[in-house]
């Protein structure tokens, strides 16, 4: 372990000192599934007094509007809870953002809810890992950094919103605002078990193209009918011919139909793209705005487009080298191996990347299974993370991205 400044230990002191267990196991024992708006409002102000111990102003922000569409093809308006922020400093010469998400993948009524030590010494639990611990690092990092002759230095604005887990449609507008102007973002999604972090990331975009045919009597008159079912198979079959080694394209489901008897004159596919790079979206939207022109023309039948591309790629462009090898250099002061991989997995880093953002989104707990009654929490690592947060916080205040 290199030597370390005084202020740099008392720093890393306090920021492992930090309730962060008990604070884990108090926010994750709350069902904060994300359609769960109780209990959501229940975890929210939890967090709310927790990040209070931290200077500026607290507002819980009612989310931005955001739409579903139904299996019968009506688009409505989706509730989601009100999401955390936080300013503090906005005139200080470091600038800089930090997000984490209040919600979880696990419904009020998933079987899995409760909170258990298993043998190997970790904790077993909804959200343990993904990522209540997560935001308990980060409430601990930036005390320590309040607590330390640098907070004066640093203004900073956290985001902790409460759709992450299906994709921050409604906090999307709330986290580009708060990235602007900012020098670098730490996201306190889990890293591996291992430590490894999150490198480049792919984008995703997610889609319901809805079909409108005509009904007709499938023995008596089929010809007069149009077929959405066939409309919405064929335009899933074009897409799928756009797959390719920077594209992936799942067509995850055909909705509609009825009695056998009747041409089905309704139906919803649902699409997932993964696409590598900008210019993989460009190729990929292209590829529905023809699939959808050609079915709608060829089958004769009306066809409505939903989605986007909500999260653009995260490249490891310039600004995101230096970060990651200021957290790496900072690792390696700590005692910690610091090393990174590429995922296909998104999260909000991509949406603060494509901001101009400098980003690391896997700052949080080590521990691993999530999105499963699997998902575990390694509690050591607790204490190792805040640690690493703060100390490449304060290294950014001190020698920022060179």
């Amino acid at each position: 372990m290199t030597d370390l400044s005084t202020i740099e230990r008392d720093l890393l002191d306090t920021a492992r000192a930090q309730p962060m267990l008990a604070q884990v196991e108090a926010w994750a024992a709350i069902n904060s599934g994300t359609r769960n708006l109780a209990g959501l409002a229940t975890v929210a102000g939890m967090l709310a007094d927790a990040f209070a111990v931290l200077p500026g102003t607290i507002d819980l922000v009612t989310p931005a509007a955001a739409e579903s569409v139904a299996a019968d093809g009506a688009v409505s308006a989706i509730e989601h809870g009100r999401h955390l922020h936080l300013a503090v400093r906005p005139e200080a010469p470091v600038q800089m953002l930090f997000t984490g998400h209040m919600d979880t993948v696990y419904p009020v009524d998933h079987p899995f809810q409760a909170l258990t030590w298993l043998a190997d010494g970790t904790l077993n639990g909804p959200g343990v890992a993904d990522m209540k611990s997560g935001l308990a690092i980060m409430l601990a990092a930036l005390t320590a950094i309040e607590r330390s002759p640098l907070a004066l230095r640093i203004g900073y604005e956290v985001v902790i919103n409460s759709d992450e887990e299906t994709g921050s449609f409604s906090s999307a507008a709330l986290i580009a605002q708060a990235a602007r102007g900012k020098s670098a973002a730490l996201t306190y999604e889990p890293a591996l078990p291992d430590g490894t972090l999150a490198g480049a990331r792919g984008g995703t975009g997610n889609f319901s193209i809805v079909v409108h045919g005509r009904s007709a009597h499938a023995g008596r008159n089929p010809e007069d009918g149009r077929n959405a079912i066939v409309a919405a198979a064929d335009i899933a079959l074009r897409l799928n011919k756009a797959r390719g080694p920077r594209l992936a394209v799942n067509p995850a489901r055909i909705e509609g139909g009825g009695p056998n008897n009747v041409v089905p004159d309704l139906a919803v596919l649902r699409v997932n793209f993964r696409p590598a790079t900008l210019d993989d979206i460009a190729r990929a939207q292209a590829h529905i705005d023809s699939a959808v022109a050609m079915v709608a023309a060829e089958h004769d039948v009306r066809i409505e487009l939903h989605g986007s591309f909500n999260r653009p790629p995260k490249p490891i462009d310039d600004g995101a080298a230096k970060l990651f090898e200021l957290v790496r250099q900072a690792g390696g002061d700590l005692g910690l191996a610091i090393a990174w991989a590429h995922t296909g997995g998104v999260c909000d880093g991509n949406n603060i990347a494509a901001c101009g953002v400098p980003v690391i989104d896997t700052m949080g707990a080590r521990g691993g299974a999530i999105h499963s009654p699997q998902e575990f929490l390694i509690p050591d690592s607790l204490p190792e993370r805040a640690a690493l947060s703060a100390l490449t916080i304060a290294r950014i205040i001190t020698k920022g991205l060179q």
